[in-house]
């Protein structure tokens, strides 16, 4: 291979070789309770042909999805001896895990890479943030890459609903909790919810910030006067109503509406949950390791929904994919107008995950979670080894890591390699499927287990095998 820096067209060539906002459910007459309302579509779940289901390792995941995108180059799989145009201009440093280096940005997530694998050799095709986004959120290759993909039935369903289906956890908790963003880039990001499965298995949306001194989770909490078993006896005049009109038997939308109700209810009689969004009982110390940002008190939250028994948590970096603030937003650092992009990312993207993503991983750790709970650190796509004309890096699926933790996974423990650009997998390439399984297999759930989808097709939940490599 010549020395000489590849354009980002060559390497595009090559490594194509290789809600709308949901609705508040109302009970018992407006502003009683709100809720977010669940998937209007019915769909049953079924298993793949019998066979050895895995041993759960983890008891919940947590997914941090990065959108935009995080430069590859500039966190875990840096290149320091690569052609001026190609590394970079920050330098990497070692870490506790011997012979891993990380960014010299990211001095404590350098404390903290004896906790953790990384996958350097993830790949794909899709260069659309919608598109590539879909797939990291699903785990399942859109029919179209298009920054115009829009979200619709037909797609396929987001992790935690599929967990939902497939291995729901008790009832006095939601098994999928996603927060604290609804993803947009241009139109609603596809892969959120539920889809085809059922309204029944949307996630426990919560868009208020957990930042905010009075945050807390009101959609859970019942008027003075009101009791559950007042709402129960509601529960029996609405279940009287649709027998008579044979709604139940008639209507998935019932079907779903009926279940979601059942679900509410049961979190209504137990106080954990509402406890668990309290974040005035941390420790303010803790509070402010975590960082006093909507981002870190979303993954401190996330950590106490772990506690309460909640199986698979979305956090959200951000809501979009980023744009001309260098204070707010996601990944995607292309767009500043002849800015230089490593500036951007050294005033706020790494700093906010250097103090949010190791002191989340120590926090686990020191109360002996981390061992039973997956955390998966996720964007839909690298950076461009090559940096363009506005000292920046585009979009690049081509090669990429992900940075996954606990669960049952090995420590310091790199899986794949990139070439020497960061161009294109070197050894052991995966795609967003292979991690998708590596997931559900961590919960105990086949990633050949079939769903069934709205033309009654079945579909296998991941259609591909772990990295079974990683698991300690």
């Amino acid at each position: 291979m010549s020395n000489q820096p590849h354009s980002n067209s060559d390497l595009t060539n090559d490594a194509g070789r290789l809600f709308d906002r949901r609705a508040l459910l109302r009970i018992g007459g407006a502003g009683m309770l709100g809720l977010n309302a669940r998937s209007l579509l019915a769909a049953g779940a079924e298993n793949s042909e019998p066979g050895k289901t895995p041993r759960a390792r983890a008891k919940s995941v947590v997914f941090l999805y990065q959108f935009g995108g995080p430069s590859h180059l500039e966190t875990f799989d840096m290149k320091p001896d690569a052609p001026d145009g190609i590394r970079g201009e920050y330098k990497p440093i070692k870490s506790s895990a011997p012979g891993i280096e990380v960014c010299e940005h990211l001095p404590r997530m350098a404390r903290v890479m004896d906790k953790v694998c990384l996958v350097r050799s993830v790949y794909h095709e899709m260069k659309n943030h919608n598109s590539a986004a879909y797939y990291a959120l699903t785990g399942h290759a859109p029919p179209v890459d298009d920054i115009r993909l829009r979200d619709t039935p037909e797609l396929f369903p987001a992790y935690g609903s599929v967990v939902d289906a497939l291995s729901p956890g008790e009832r006095s908790v939601p098994t999928f909790a996603a927060f604290p963003y609804v993803l947009s880039d241009g139109s609603i990001t596809p892969g959120q919810h539920a889809s085809f499965l059922g309204k029944a298995h949307d996630p426990l949306l919560v868009t208020s910030d957990p930042a905010e001194p009075n945050f807390r989770l009101p959609e859970l909490s019942l008027p003075s006067g009101l009791s559950v078993e007042r709402l129960e006896n509601r529960r029996e005049l609405q279940q009287l109503i649709d027998r008579q009109s044979r709604l139940l038997e008639t209507s998935p939308r019932a079907r779903g509406f009926d279940a979601y109700y059942d679900t509410a209810l049961s979190m209504l009689a137990t106080p954990k949950l509402g406890q668990a969004f309290d974040l005035g009982r941390e420790d303010a110390k803790l509070r402010d390791r975590y960082g006093r940002h909507t981002y870190g008190q979303s993954c401190l939250l996330a950590r106490r929904l772990v506690e309460a028994g909640v199986k698979f948590i979305s956090v959200y970096f951000a809501s979009g994919i980023g744009g001309q603030s260098t204070t707010s937003g996601g990944w995607d650092t292309h767009g500043f107008n002849n800015t230089r992009m490593f500036p951007i990312i050294k005033s706020y993207q790494l700093p906010r995950t250097d103090e949010t993503l190791p002191t989340f991983l120590e926090d686990l750790d020191q109360r002996r979670l981390l061992a039973e709970t997956l955390v998966v650190w996720f964007g839909e796509f690298g950076r461009t080894p090559k940096i363009n004309k506005s000292a920046s890096r585009d979009h690049w699926p081509g090669c990429y890591t992900v940075l996954m933790a606990g669960g049952g996974l090995k420590r310091g423990y790199v899986y794949g390699a990139s070439d020497r650009y960061g161009a294109l997998p070197a050894r052991n390439p995966v795609r967003p499927e292979n991690i998708s399984a590596t997931m559900f297999h961590a919960l105990g759930i086949d990633p050949h287990a079939l769903v069934r989808d709205r033309l009654d097709r079945p579909i296998p939940v991941a259609g591909a095998d772990p990295i079974f490599d990683l698991l300690a």
